[in-house]
């Protein structure tokens, strides 16, 4: 099928639809960013999102705590990433230094 442009539309399947409006709720990123992520216009994208969250049943305590726990998560892996960065660079800077060799010339 084209459309007035000539260009031809292009078909969506239930299961693409809901993959793109999960990433919007379930990530928490914007519909804007998602929409050119994936290739699809923000109102289009808006309209998966809203009827998705109109077919999904109510468990928005459980939703919320969720949430609240994958933000806990994620702080704590970017932490642990960190940490993780740091010492695998001491660990490099201590390999590479020779036994019974100084930093000062003589």
């Amino acid at each position: 099928m084209t459309n007035m442009s000539g260009k031809h539309r292009r078909k969506f399947t239930p299961e693409y639809r809901r993959e793109a409006a999960r990433l919007v709720i379930e990530t928490g990123r914007s519909i804007a960013q998602v929409a050119r992520d994936v290739g699809v216009s923000p109102a289009l994208l808006g309209r998966w999102v809203a009827q998705e969250k109109a077919s999904t049943t109510h468990t928005d305590v459980l939703v919320e705590t969720e949430r609240a726990e994958l933000d806990r998560l994620r702080t704590e892996n970017a932490q642990l990433r960190m940490d993780n960065d740091f010492l695998a660079r001491a660990a490099s800077y201590f390999a590479s230094r020779q036994p019974g060799r100084t930093s000062s010339r003589s």
